[in-house]
């Protein structure tokens, strides 16, 4: 709906401008830590099933997110120093407020998946959760904040991905699909706000 997109654009320009001087500090971290590019950029897939590529602040060494795992289990040895700090702040997100503006995001929606994950949603969610702009947060990613922990506790953190934690993030974000409202983006962003300041 329009009211949404105009309150993602609103609030994505706000954001990128006061966030301007915190992101410039963010760049010059990741540039003295490792070599490489400051942004990480992946393909995801988005509203109605078209890719876009998402922007995150790279908190891994440089080409080494495209290889082996597509999730992050535990202390990682591909994440960097800055981005240990990044990802427990949550600050490498922050990048995604570029793809809000661009419109290929929400402030809210569902956390937008790699097309390997997004062919294991069942049929019945696949277009419920498609038929909005995936979000920078939603219920599932506050509840799943720390994932990569959880994860590094299996055997198989792939196959315990897929089959435990992945069906019940979209079990959430269908439900905010369904209840989704500009009062509860505005609960569901102060929430993570929160969060974020507390870590």
């Amino acid at each position: 709906m329009m009211s949404k997109r105009l309150f993602d654009l609103f609030f994505a320009s706000l954001g990128l401008l006061a966030l301007c001087p915190l992101m410039t500090l963010i760049a010059l971290a990741i540039k003295v830590d490792s070599p490489g590019a400051i942004f990480f950029r992946q393909v995801r897939v988005g509203r109605f099933g078209v890719p876009f590529r998402i922007h995150k602040f790279r908190t891994m060494q440089e080409a080494s997110g495209e290889q082996g795992l597509q999730i992050t289990v535990g202390a990682d040895q591909r994440i960097t120093r800055v981005g240990h700090f990044l990802r427990r702040t949550k600050l490498d997100e922050l990048a995604q407020l570029i793809d809000v503006w661009l419109g290929s995001m929400s402030l809210v929606g569902p956390r937008p998946e790699v097309p390997r994950y997004v062919a294991q949603y069942p049929a019945e969610l696949r277009e419920k959760l498609l038929s909005v702009r995936p979000g920078i947060t939603d219920v599932a990613s506050i509840e799943y904040r720390d994932e990569s922990t959880v994860l590094a506790q299996a055997a198989d953190p792939e196959h315990a991905y897929v089959h435990e934690v992945l069906p019940r993030k979209l079990a959430l974000s269908a439900r905010y699909v369904d209840q989704a409202s500009l009062w509860t983006d505005v609960r569901l962003i102060a929430r993570t706000l929160m969060i974020i300041v507390g870590r």
